[in-house]
């Protein structure tokens, strides 16, 4: 001990401070007696002198009341904040305080009281390490972006200075007092103004500091799917999360009747393209805001059975910039089994899968032996397409007033085109075990489905996957059978696009029910868009590329 006390006064009473290389080799006691002092020695571990650090009261030092950190790293902060100690000769010194800065006004500058600062402010704290090192960072950013423009704040809190051309934008004064909505503010600026950022050589804000929303969207990658019927024009964007699921991002569906007044005519009309094109151009505006990793873009049978189908596919490339493509009837059916798959549950050992479109009817025999529905796709034993739909079934028999005789005949009109499918046997063996079953996905069934439960709005998350039993559907049938064509358009779960169709979309499910009975039927609100996106993120490994990363997206 006395020869520590000696080490500690003959360090401290020294006139020279003393190498780093030096201090490195004294003990660690020593170390912790100067600790105690405070002395002027510098500190091998990096921290600075007293007359190095600068601060006042309440940074750290014995006047401040705080406690003195325990851990090496909190002791290391401690020591590098100034503190009040003793000079060479032991007098008390107070601690070094920051250069006086020139007081600013309100307004944001300098006072005319000669730079003394406001001593009832409280001192600014010294910001983290990560949140200096993100102001320089985003300080080189802006500046790169604002070459010649000022960074300082203006008088006028009504008027603030745009990143990207250095302008001048005055609120709106009706706004004036309401929160601000920064989204819309962004929405609103015109393709004048990204223009003029193009020809001005600006760019964007860094992606590193957008709002952590768009991060958390944009990092798992979106596919786009887009299915343009016979009655109906539907875009789905969705991303990838658990194996074999994604989430929906964006949705867009729109009633075009695109395939009206196919059936007399043998070609589109110019009033349906035009509603047609113009629902495009909001799928073509969806697509080109998202950045999507894989898309495809469908059409069904109103185009391949119409004569001036190639040439309208040609007016929507030209006019929206989409690619459509002419599916066959084998790729719809397949698509359609893909995007329900998941409805189908385990220990199932059979499905006849049904989509009731606007221009045909796709149906598919699935026969699952060992009750494992994966790969449902690789299952189907036969299928068939058959030419008709709701709007051509309602145009060749009418569809606004319906009489039950009316509606037998259509029932039987549908029975004898599905009587000339030659794999409808393909199941027979096991109508009648229970675990066999139906599986509708269309605009009929989920109708009935809301008819069901009552609905005042159409819910999709309650209708989704809901069982009905045979004799449940048939009272919704005989139901929608005894209604007018007024009280079906004043029913919210019909509407008066679909009054006229659904009576003909009945028909064609009590023609498939007589085929291959069944007690229950699931419903699905799912189809062609699933299927889509299914395919592609299965060819494209995303749920797999997630689990590489670590995580799920």
């Amino acid at each position: 001990m006395p020869v520590l006390r000696a080490s500690f006064f003959a360090l401290g009473n020294t006139s020279d401070r003393l190498p780093a290389t030096q201090m490195a080799r004294a003990p660690r006691s020593v170390w912790r007696l100067l600790r105690g002092r405070n002395s002027t020695v510098k500190n091998p571990d990096g921290g600075k002198t007293p007359s190095q650090r600068g601060g006042d009261d309440d940074s750290g030092g014995p006047d401040s009341g705080s406690q003195r950190p325990t851990s090496r790293r909190g002791r290391r902060r401690h020591r590098s904040r100034g503190k009040g100690g003793k000079n060479q000769q032991g007098q008390a010194v107070e601690a070094s305080s920051p250069a006086p800065q020139p007081a600013r006004s309100d307004n944001g500058a300098p006072s005319a009281e000669g730079g003394k600062p406001n001593a009832a402010e409280k001192p600014r704290r010294r910001r983290s390490r990560r949140r200096r090192r993100r102001k320089n960072v985003y300080a080189k950013d802006h500046a790169n972006m604002n070459p010649g423009v000022d960074e300082g704040r203006g008088s006028d809190a009504d008027s603030r200075k745009e990143a990207g051309a250095g302008k001048t934008r005055s609120i709106d004064p009706s706004r004036q007092g309401q929160p601000v909505d920064h989204a819309r503010d962004r929405s609103a600026r015109t393709d004048d103004s990204l223009t003029a950022d193009a020809q001005t050589g600006n760019r964007r804000e860094p992606q590193r500091w957008r709002s952590r929303q768009v991060r958390r969207e944009g990092h798992a990658p979106l596919y786009a799917a887009l299915d343009l019927g016979t009655n109906n024009c539907r875009l789905l964007m969705a991303a990838p999360t658990r194996p074999g699921q994604f989430r929906v991002v964006d949705a867009f569906s729109r009633i075009v009747r695109l395939g009206e007044g196919l059936t007399h005519s043998g070609r589109l009309s110019q009033d349906a393209m035009d509603r047609a094109v113009e629902a495009l151009h909001v799928c073509a505006g969806k697509l080109m805001a998202r950045k999507t990793r894989g898309y495809r873009l469908i059409a069904t049978e109103a185009c391949r059975a119409a004569e001036n189908g190639a040439a309208f596919i040609e007016r929507v490339r030209r006019e929206t910039g989409l690619s459509l493509e002419i599916v066959d009837r084998e790729t719809e059916a397949r698509l359609a089994v893909a995007g329900c798959s998941s409805l189908v549950e385990p220990q199932t050992k059979g499905v006849v899968l049904f989509d009731i479109g606007g221009g045909s009817s796709e149906i598919a025999l699935i026969d699952i032996p060992d009750g494992n529905p994966r790969r449902l796709s690789e299952k189907i034993v036969s299928w068939t397409s058959l030419p008709m739909g709701v709007v051509t079934l309602a145009e060749h028999f009418g569809g606004r007033d319906v009489t039950p005789e009316v509606f037998d005949a259509m029932v039987s009109h549908v029975h004898d085109m599905i009587s000339r499918f030659e794999g409808r046997e393909g199941l027979a063996h096991i109508l009648d075990d229970p675990n066999f079953h139906l599986l509708g996905t269309s605009g009929t069934v989920t109708t009935l489905a809301g008819i069901f439960l009552d609905l005042e709005r159409y819910d999709r998350r309650r209708v989704d996957g809901i069982w009905m039993s045979s004799e449940q559907v048939s009272a919704m049938t005989a139901r929608l059978l005894g209604w007018t064509f007024e009280e079906r358009v004043e029913n919210p779960c019909i509407g008066a696009d679909r009054a006229d169709l659904v009576l003909a979309g009945c028909a064609i499910l009590e023609a498939i029910r007589r085929t291959w009975p069944s007690e229950r039927l699931r419903v699905a609100d799912r189809g062609l868009r699933e299927g889509i996106l299914m395919e592609l993120m299965t060819r494209d490994n995303a749920w797999r590329r997630g689990r590489r990363k670590g995580g799920q997206q």
